[in-house]
């Protein structure tokens, strides 16, 4: 694993909730997981399951694979 995709999935999973206009409460509630861990995974202080994946995917009206990519294409 590349050590900065931390951070890399974080800014794709800020910029794309704030492009939803969602606040971090929201995309928490929304995905059933705690603000705290949503501010955690947008410094790239966590790494998301493959769950969570799916579950911030689903709120943000993405494929989990195109969450996925967005990431891949920053990583490049």
């Amino acid at each position: 694993m590349k050590k900065d995709l931390p951070k890399v999935f974080g800014s794709v999973l800020k910029e794309t909730r704030l492009e939803r206009k969602l606040s971090q409460q929201e995309l928490a509630d929304y995905s059933d997981v705690d603000r705290a861990y949503i501010s955690q995974l947008e410094l790239g202080d966590s790494v998301p399951s493959i769950v969570t994946i799916f579950k911030l995917a689903e709120v943000l009206k993405l494929k989990p694979n195109e969450l996925v990519s967005l990431v891949e294409k920053r990583l490049k």
